[in-house]
C-alpha cells in the first residue's frame, strides 16, 4: 500500500492490470481503509500510481479513476494537498471492533473518520435514518448538527458538532472555541494567550524546541535537598548487589 510494490514478479502485476481494465460495462471504484498511522504522502502516490495504471487502459485519459478514502477528518488538508479534486463528506465511519470509533457516541466522542472522494458530493446519498440531510445550498449530504451558515455560505462543521460563526475571524469556528482579542483569533479558553504554538513547551522559550530544551538535557547530579539523588542511591546499590552475587560464586581456595 505505501511503496506500490508487487513482490511475486510480472503474475501478480499482470492481475492488477486486468482487474483495473473496465470491460462489458463494469466499473472500477478504489475503495481503501489504511492504517491512520500512514503518511498521507506516501499513500497519495501509490493511489496516483494506481489511478495512472488505470488511465492508461481508458478511452478518456483525462478522467480519475474513482477513489474513496476512509481517514479522520483532521487529515484533510493534507489530503486536498495531493488530491485538489477530493471533497470530505460528512458521513462518520464506525467500526464495530474499535473501542473509541463506535456508532450511538455523540458529542467529541463520536468517531473522528470521514469519507475522502473524487466523486461529485450530490451524488452520494447518505442515510436519512442515521440523521443525515441534503442541503441544497451545498448540494450534498451532512449531518442533522451541521446547520448551514449564511455568512461563510457553507456547512461548517467537521467534527459532527454544530459551529458558530464568529463576527471578528469572519469564519465558522467550533462551539468550545472563543475569540480572544489578545491574538486575534478564536482559541480554546485556557489556551496559551500571547504565545505562537512554536518553541519549547517545557520551559516556554521560542528559541528552541523540547528535544533540545537545556533543561531537559542537563545533567541532575544532584537531589533536591543537594544530596545525591534517588538515581545515585539506585546505582550504588546495583553495585552492590553484583558485587555480592560475584563473592557468592567465587570459589573457595584448596589449602
Amino acid at each position: 500500500m505505501f511503496n506500490h510494490h508487487f513482490f511475486g514478479g510480472n503474475e501478480p502485476a499482470g492481475v492488477f492490470r486486468d482487474f483495473l481494465r473496465e470491460e462489458e460495462g463494469s466499473k472500477v471504484v478504489m475503495v481503501t481503509d489504511p492504517p491512520f498511522g500512514g503518511l498521507v504522502k506516501p499513500l497519495a502516490h501509490s493511489f496516483r500510481q494506481i489511478s495512472d495504471t488505470w488511465k492508461e487502459q481508458q478511452v478518456n485519459s483525462q478522467a480519475e479513476m474513482p477513489m474513496v478514502w476512509i481517514f479522520p477528518y483532521f487529515f484533510e488538508p493534507r489530503i486536498v494537498e495531493c488530491f485538489s479534486s477530493f471533497t470530505m463528506l460528512d458521513y462518520q465511519v464506525d467500526y464495530d471492533n474499535h473501542a473509541l470509533y463506535k456508532h450511538g457516541k455523540t458529542g467529541r466522542k463520536q468517531s473522528p473518520v470521514r469519507l475522502f472522494t473524487n466523486l461529485p458530493a450530490r451524488y452520494i446519498v447518505l442515510p436519512e435514518q442515521e440523521g443525515y440531510r441534503f442541503c441544497a445550498l451545498c448540494e450534498r449530504y451532512v449531518s442533522a448538527e451541521n446547520k448551514h451558515c449564511s455568512e461563510c455560505n457553507v456547512c461548517p462543521s467537521k467534527d459532527g458538532r454544530e459551529w458558530r460563526h464568529c463576527a471578528d475571524c469572519g469564519k465558522c469556528v467550533k462551539p468550545s472555541w472563543q475569540h480572544c482579542t489578545s491574538c486575534s483569533r478564536c482559541a480554546l479558553p485556557d489556551h496559551p494567550c500571547g504565545r505562537g504554538q512554536t518553541g519549547c513547551f517545557n520551559c516556554g522559550s521560542l528559541q528552541h524546541k523540547h528535544r533540545a530544551c537545556p533543561s531537559k538535557l542537563r545533567p541532575q547530579l544532584k537531589g533536591k535537598s543537594g544530596g545525591p539523588s534517588q538515581a545515585t542511591h539506585a546505582a550504588t546499590r546495583r553495585s552492590a548487589k553484583k558485587r555480592s552475587r560475584k563473592a557468592h560464586r567465587k570459589k573457595p581456595s584448596v589449602t
